[in-house]
């Protein structure tokens, strides 16, 4: 396992490189955030001495069993998925960066819960790019009056915006999506915002040019996902899909 995600791990990262310097960014301004949702904790252990430090999941329970086998690893955890009002208090106790808020109720929640002696949890607003009615995110129309709310929250630290574009090939429209999350965070400079979560395994070069600092990328490096054990993890998976 550990030689296969090497591999992909080293062809992942010459993508980002190579899309950075297309795009004349400097070398390493884009960070990979591995997506190990539904992936054993002996993958991410495997990732993790392959040099990869920070991970990306989408279910709060699955997630809390993975760092308890891994609690001796340095990780960064990130929460990328949506998140259940019941799941709140679990999600500010246990990651470092939050990508998926989209409703002050779970900001509000979040800040009120994050432990003490945390730091303030690292947040983005999720934004619907693309205005697909089953998708999560906040429109573009609502993105102002939440992003001031969230900045205003004492145990929170407003990072920036993410997006889940409509799947597609055609490089323009992956471009145009992009390109509308990173105009929007233009908008609230005065915000301070220094981060981008926006690109995956199929069009992280697109995000790159149009200035993503974060890639989430879990295909490309762990190969096709295993069925996820609903029976293990409760049935959240039902719910946040």
């Amino acid at each position: 396992m550990r030689s296969q995600i090497q591999q992909r791990l080293d062809a992942v990262r010459d993508r980002i490189r190579s899309a950075e310097a297309a795009a004349g960014r400097p070398r390493d301004s884009v960070r990979l955030i591995a997506v190990s949702k539904t992936q054993p904790a002996e993958a991410i252990a495997a990732a993790y001495y392959c040099g990869q430090r920070e991970f990306g999941e989408n279910y709060v329970q699955e997630a809390l069993a993975k760092q308890e086998k891994l609690a001796h690893f340095d990780i960064g955890w990130h929460f990328i998925g949506p998140i259940q009002s019941n799941k709140t208090k679990l999600i500010a106790a246990h990651f470092s960066w939050v990508h998926s808020v989209d409703r002050i109720k779970i900001a509000e929640r979040l800040s009120d819960q994050r432990p003490i002696q945390l730091p303030p949890l690292n947040v983005c607003i999720q934004v619907n790019v693309s205005g697909e009615a089953t998708k999560s995110g906040v429109a573009f129309e609502e993105l102002d009056e939440l992003a001031k709310a969230i900045a205003a929250l004492p145990r929170l630290r407003f990072r920036g915006l993410m997006a889940i574009p409509a799947p597609t090939n055609e490089i323009d429209l992956q471009r145009a999506s992009f390109r509308s999350l990173r105009q929007a965070a233009e908008r609230l400079s005065d915000l301070g915002l220094d981060t981008l979560s926006m690109g995956m395994s199929d069009d992280l070069e697109a995000a790159i040019t149009e200035g993503s600092t974060m890639v989430r990328v879990g295909t490309a490096l762990f190969g096709p996902r295993p069925r996820r054990d609903v029976a293990a993890f409760g049935a959240e998976g039902a719910s946040e899909r």
